[in-house]
């Protein structure tokens, strides 16, 4: 009975292709400049609560 060899040179193969790939459509679509971009744009909106229109409608609606 033979015993099956590992095949190791095929999956490293495999996983550089893809990786190689995965590299080329992340350069490709610019990915990196549009999360800094999101990052930014959340850490310029303040945080924490806020009494916005629909929010003071609300409240006018529950008083008794």
């Amino acid at each position: 009975m033979k015993t099956a060899k590992p095949s190791n040179r095929r999956n490293f193969l495999l996983a550089a292709g893809l990786g190689t790939a995965g590299a080329v459509a992340v350069a490709a679509t610019g990915a990196k400049p549009q999360a800094r971009a999101k990052i930014a744009a959340a850490e310029a909106q303040p945080s924490g609560y806020r009494v916005t229109e629909h929010i003071q409608k609300y409240y006018d609606t529950t008083k008794v």
